[in-house]
């Protein structure tokens, strides 16, 4: 097991910020902790590198118990937003500054730097300061740094986050892509949900210093539990419109939708939230939305509409994309693809 974590709890005086967290991350996974602001995913990232302390519960590394171990002694090592280099060493000098420190030999420094640098493609910009550098290829020696302490675990906290929207598609690419020729486990900590997307074995959504669901990233996406995660995984975000339990279906006059499911419903005339992916709505010839405004994207366009009650839904169009500002649309869905919630719990109808 690399990483597990056993009821654990944060707190600051009499606040609780982390509820007894329960997770399993396997070694050589690469694991992603996902949510808002506040939610508590780097505080528990800090938790598991040991520089915050533990105020409950059990962590352990590699079947190993660190709850209450230095950070040094953790077999870790920590990739942060700011790249924390020296700016007044090399390339070369700051990947090995960490083992010179501790004492080992030159030439071991050497071949560790040299082996990361050519993984990390960074053998041309060895004999350079960090000034020299781009954005990219700072964060890629602060990975190197990481790399050449031979950690069992690597953490990153929003590495990319200080990077032009460009350059974080590329260090996405390089992070993946370093995953698989180490295989070492990682556990990496976004807001950015594409990132958890693309980049995960497994994602962990967190609210409120909650876990609300694990998983893979597409089992998040097609079987959400609650409405959080629902509207959380996916780009853009899941559309939830109120809709009433009419016979064995849902109606949502508003919309002029009606469909049946086969799902546990509650009574007749009960309030549901319907949930909709933007890419599994229809533009059909119609009155009952107009388009409000319409993002042309070259292969694919976003039209934002709204009804005459005030609901407001995004569809991704491919077919129709003309429409502009205005104009008049009706909808279909397949009943296959639609989602329910209850709204006073905002836990998944099944």
């Amino acid at each position: 097991m690399g990483v597990t974590l056993r009821n654990v709890i944060k707190k600051y005086g009499e606040t609780q910020v982390i509820h007894g967290v329960d997770l399993d991350i396997q070694e050589g996974e690469f694991c992603v902790f996902v949510g808002p602001s506040g939610c508590g995913k780097s505080t528990l990232l800090r938790m598991i590198a040991g520089l915050e302390e533990t105020t409950g519960g059990e962590m352990r590394i590699m079947d190993r118990d660190v709850t209450h171990t230095d950070a040094s002694e953790r077999g870790i090592a920590m990739v942060f937003q700011t790249y924390a280099l020296y700016p007044h060493m090399t390339v070369q000098e700051n990947m090995g500054f960490g083992l010179k420190m501790n004492g080992v030999p030159k030439a071991e420094i050497d071949e560790k730097v040299g082996k990361a640098s050519k993984i990390l493609k960074l053998d041309d910009y060895l004999a350079r300061k960090p000034g020299a550098l781009s954005g990219g290829q700072r964060q890629r020696v602060a990975i190197g740094r990481a790399i050449v302490r031979g950690p069992d675990v690597f953490l990153f906290d929003e590495p990319l986050s200080n990077l032009d929207a460009e350059l974080r598609v590329e260090m996405r690419v390089e992070i993946a892509r370093l995953h698989n020729e180490i295989g070492a486990t990682m556990i990496y900590v976004t807001h950015d949900q594409v990132e958890a997307m693309t980049l995960a074995d497994k994602i962990v959504v967190l609210r409120a210093g909650v876990i609300e669901q694990v998983g893979a990233p597409l089992e998040l996406y097609d079987n959400p539990d609650n409405q959080f995660v629902a509207g959380f995984i996916g780009s853009p975000a899941m559309n939830f419109v109120t809709g009433v339990v009419s016979g064995a279906g849902v109606s949502i006059p508003d919309l002029g939708l009606n469909f049946a499911t086969d799902v546990s419903l509650p009574a007749e005339g009960q309030q549901v939230t319907v949930g909709i992916r933007p890419e599994h709505i229809m533009i059909t010839e119609g009155d009952h939305l107009t388009v409000d405004l319409a993002e042309h994207l070259g292969g694919v366009s976003y039209l934002y509409l709204v009804s005459a009650g005030g609901d407001r839904l995004i569809v991704e169009a491919r077919e129709g994309r003309s429409r502009q500002k205005g104009t008049k649309v009706g909808l279909s869905v397949d009943p296959s693809s639609v989602y329910l919630f209850d709204p006073s719990t905002q836990k998944r109808i099944r």
